[in-house]
């Protein structure tokens, strides 16, 4: 009875494994549409303003654009650099907010998250 328990306690933990690698993905990818549309919100209500962090979630401009930064390190972290929204991917696992930022285009360019 305590052998097969064991088993299905392995084949349980083994299983969710997988479970947090696409939750984490999928989490970066909707993190990445929602700062996208915010940005292009504040694009549309300030042509000729540079999105920033600070200018989408504050109440200047028109904002804010979204409630809070995103953030989920240390599988991801996104910035904002002249205007392009970037995501890091890099060094998978140990993201901390520094490292290999990639532009975001759409929801496949969170594929490197882990």
């Amino acid at each position: 009875m305590i052998v097969v328990l064991g088993i299905l306690a392995a084949v349980v933990i083994f299983s969710l494994g997988g479970i947090t690698g696409k939750t984490v993905l999928a989490s970066c990818e909707a993190d990445g549409a929602t700062v996208a549309s915010a940005i292009a919100a504040f694009n549309a209500s300030n042509p000729t303003a540079t999105p920033t962090p600070a200018l989408l979630i504050g109440s200047t401009d028109g904002g804010p654009y979204i409630q809070s930064w995103p953030s989920n390190l240390p599988h991801y972290a996104f910035e904002i650099t002249s205007g392009t929204l970037q995501v890091s991917v890099a060094p998978p696992g140990v993201v901390t907010g520094t490292g290999t930022y990639i532009n975001y285009n759409n929801s496949a360019s969170c594929t490197g998250v882990a």
